[in-house]
């Protein structure tokens, strides 16, 4: 059974490096090298070192057990490619948004667009050096959401964490699917 996963946020946030570091065979990427063109639209200040950014989705793939298959699909993180997303996220069971809690702001629009969408969704707090320590209740109010999304930390780049978070999407989605059934 095929169950597809969202994985979104901002720009710069570890989509790809998600995506890359669970897959069980080596992900299909469009990253394109940053140009000066998008120096004044994409802020890298807070990842100098990063070279490329996703223009259209990120896709893995993960085999949880012979019968159920994870198809992971990363969304760009700019405004200019949300075009994408609808097409993106037709069938998904749920999404996780990623958060750079040193620039929240950024993840606003993922949130905003699960909510309206009514995609279940979990708030992934990406681990980076240097970020802002908040609580998640902190991170919970800033983000204005609701109790009943979990809020999990994680490091983008260890499988077995990446696991973890995406258990929680899970967990979530089961959770809405159970809360939707006729009684």
């Amino acid at each position: 059974m095929p169950v597809k996963i969202i994985v979104a946020g901002g720009f710069g946030v570890g989509k790809t490096t998600t995506v890359g570091s669970i897959s069980d065979s080596m992900p299909l990427t469009t990253e394109a090298v940053m140009t000066s063109v998008g120096s004044g639209i994409d802020d890298s200040s807070l990842t100098p070192d990063k070279r490329t950014t996703t223009v259209a989705m990120d896709f893995g793939s993960l085999a949880i057990d012979e019968g159920i298959k994870l198809y992971l699909f990363g969304t760009p993180g700019q405004d200019r490619f949300g075009f994408m997303w609808g097409d993106l996220i037709r069938g998904a069971l749920g999404a996780l948004v990623i958060v750079d809690t040193r620039r929240i702001e950024d993840c606003f629009p993922a949130v905003d667009y699960f909510e309206s969408a009514g995609v279940p969704f979990a708030i992934g707090v990406n681990r980076f050096p240097a970020r802002e320590h908040l609580s998640y209740e902190e991170l919970r109010w800033a983000l204005a959401v609701d109790q009943e999304v979990p809020v999990v930390g994680f490091d983008a780049r260890d499988k077995v964490s990446v696991r973890d978070a995406l258990l929680v999407v899970l967990d979530q989605a089961l959770f809405f699917a159970q809360a939707a059934a006729p009684t």
